[in-house]
């Protein structure tokens, strides 16, 4: 269970990183992390790191395609968990 834990906080902070780094190259007009890279970090359990960074740093808070796969995306994780908290036992 302890490294189920540090995983999780490992994987949102580097959520959190990525998204507050896009941010910066954006305001430098540089070349961007892709969004692909970005939603497989929530995917893959980044969900608070990147929603966090998203409100501190303001970025892709105005992007609807973004914003649809994000949200997309915690409702496959919300329904995934209601799943296996009530179904799999």
């Amino acid at each position: 269970m302890t490294f189920l834990f540090y995983l999780f906080l490992i994987i949102n902070t580097i959520a959190f990183i990525l998204i507050g780094y896009d941010k910066n190259l954006a305001k430098k007009q540089k070349r961007r992390i892709p969004e692909r890279t970005l939603l497989l970090f929530v995917l893959i359990g980044g969900t608070i790191g990147s929603g966090l960074a998203m409100q501190i740093f303001r970025h892709k808070t105005a992007k609807r395609s973004y914003l649809l796969k994000f949200w997309g995306i915690v409702i496959l994780q919300i329904a995934t968990g209601c799943y296996w908290f009530y179904f799999k036992k």
